[in-house]
């Protein structure tokens, strides 16, 4: 720890203004609150697994359309911009949607859509544009441990959200004089989740990075000959890239989407214990995330990749197989953990492979792929569980994200991180 400590002071002031911007989504979105209630919310809205899994599709959807000219709006205007433009988006989006159930029963729907693609797009804008903006600022030593450290960063605060999602509807619920059957409650935390993102778009407009560093060798034009074979090189790759994260994905999609709905309408667990066991899984994934750079410098950030998916897939057996609270604690806990572990060294690894101004394009591609992953299984997720139960969607995801171990191995086995010139942080 005193050595991340050092290495944020190392860093400046706009990483760590960076940080904080990253740490206040987690606790809103990726993860937080919104993660433990925004379904709970919906099954008090009188929504079942079928239009749950249409209004959570209709977002990752988004986010996957979005993310491929997020990242070519970053290489356009910058990312910096492009990121508090997606902040100032989710704000609109995180704020409006969870008045739903303030406004007349015909529109409630149209209203969950449309707030939730907002909310979606303006992550994408937000998220797919993380990645290059970092690594603009850190040279290439640095890069494992700044990324595991942003994911421990996020699983911390996501930790904080989740609590604050288990606790925030009880007490509305006392101040109310209502009960956790009605939407109130859930309303008023969840619009907590939406305002805790003014002070990121602040933090955001105040973290300006260094410029940039002179375009490796690279980066440089070629010959109008050597054009074409360049062009198709580069589509391959991120080709590849896509088809192996769209299978990673789908083992956390698959425990994490309908995560919620499984423990409170199956187990039939009160919210304050759904809440305490996602913040166990965000809290001890903080650890793992951490241990991120000292595996990669073991095995390096391919064996990494490959060991956390085939780790994941047995993770999630437990919860297919064993209909207890208990089980399905230790799915979300390994689950959230391993994919912390994977998202820090891949996202490393394949920004490494490419030239540096294909990096914003890379992180589009790779965003793109999780939001199909997961508009996959929100959408189909919820059919699959109508007709075949939750165990049949479990299994699936475990066994696309064992393929993805094989998948990555085979394609990117020979690939090694392009050379370039050092970046002098501030």
């Amino acid at each position: 720890m005193t050595g991340y400590i050092r290495t944020i002071r190392a860093f400046g002031q706009a990483v760590g203004l960076y940080f904080i911007a990253t740490a206040l989504v987690g606790f809103a979105f990726d993860g937080g609150v919104y993660a433990v209630l925004l379904n709970l919310f919906l099954v008090r809205l009188g929504y079942g697994p079928e239009l749950i899994g249409l209004i959570n599709s209709a977002g990752t959807l988004t986010f996957a359309l979005s993310s491929l000219p997020a990242g070519a709006l970053g290489e356009r205007f910058g990312s910096r911009r492009i990121m508090m433009l997606g902040i100032g988006i989710m704000l609109c989006g995180g704020v409006l949607q969870p008045l739903a159930d303030t406004i007349p029963h015909d529109w409630r729907l149209p209203w969950l859509l449309a707030n939730g693609i907002a909310l979606y797009f303006g992550l994408a804008l937000f998220f797919v544009n993380t990645a290059p903006f970092v690594m603009q600022m850190v040279g290439a030593a640095q890069r494992n441990r700044v990324f595991s450290l942003q994911t421990a960063l996020i699983s911390l605060a996501a930790f904080g959200g989740s609590l604050a999602g288990g606790v925030l509807p009880p007490a509305a619920a006392a101040i109310l004089g209502t009960t956790l059957s009605s939407p109130a409650p859930y309303r008023y935390a969840l619009l907590v989740a939406g305002l805790a993102l003014i002070p990121a778009l602040f933090a955001i407009r105040a973290a300006r990075p260094p410029a940039l560093p002179k375009p490796a060798a690279a980066d440089q034009p070629v010959a109008p000959g050597g054009a074409a074979m360049v062009a198709v090189s580069i589509t391959g790759l991120l080709t590849m890239m896509a088809l192996v994260r769209l299978l990673q994905i789908a083992g956390l999609a698959a425990t994490n989407t309908f995560y919620n709905v499984y423990l409170d309408s199956v187990l039939l667990l009160p919210t304050t214990q759904i809440g305490a066991i996602v913040a166990a899984g965000r809290l001890l994934g903080v650890p793992a995330a951490l241990a991120t750079s000292a595996l990669a410098a073991r095995f390096g950030n391919r064996g990494v990749v490959i060991g956390t998916s085939l780790a994941t897939s047995l993770a999630i057996l437990p919860i297919a197989f064993i209909p207890h609270w208990s089980a399905a604690a230790f799915t979300f806990i390994g689950v959230t953990g391993l994919s912390w572990i994977r998202y820090a060294a891949s996202i490393v690894y394949f920004l490494e492979i490419v030239p540096p101004a294909r990096r914003a394009t890379v992180s589009g591609v790779t965003e793109m792929a999780a939001g199909l992953c997961f508009t996959a299984v929100a959408f189909g997720g919820g059919y699959m569980i109508a007709a075949l139960g939750y165990q049949a969607l479990f299994l699936t995801g475990a066994a696309l994200t064992a393929i993805s171990a094989l998948a990555f191995w085979l394609a990117f086995r020979r690939r090694e991180p392009r050379p370039e010139p050092s970046i002098a942080t501030t």
